[in-house]
């Protein structure tokens, strides 16, 4: 069973974004299952249906599929399709899901200082630049 049976609710991809649509989905994928909507074991809809549905190539979704399978987020199963994997030993799914309730929080807390988007974003750019 796909999620929530529609790609367009699992994946929403900005052309105009700037960021490669590849890599959207991948985000998009890792976001889902760092956030539990996507559980281990979960199939994801076939690459057919994803190009066909949000009207792209085959060969974007193949990819974003490979690399998500690299990164031990997924399994392509020859024949089956695509299955959200198992963590292992509560590894990066349960840290990104840490990461993100602290991201969400510092963003609540930079948005009372008055800060925009921009704002904030260029504050923890330069925070990054300065830990290298």
């Amino acid at each position: 069973m796909y999620w929530f049976n529609s790609t367009v609710m699992l994946f929403r991809p900005n052309p105009t974004s700037g960021v490669p649509i590849y890599l959207q989905l991948m985000e998009q994928v890792k976001h889902a299952v760092a956030t539990g909507a996507l559980k281990a074991g979960e199939q994801l809809p076939g690459i057919r249906r994803v190009a066909e549905d949000l009207v792209m190539n085959p060969n974007t979704v193949a990819k974003a599929y490979r690399e998500l399978e690299h990164e031990g987020v997924i399994e392509l199963r020859h024949g089956s399709g695509a299955f959200i994997a198992a963590p292992l030993n509560g590894g990066p799914v349960k840290s990104t899901g840490r990461a993100i309730a602290i991201i969400k929080g510092a963003i609540d807390r930079l948005e009372e200082l008055g800060l925009n988007a921009d704002e904030m974003r260029r504050l923890i750019e330069g925070e990054l630049r300065t830990r290298k």
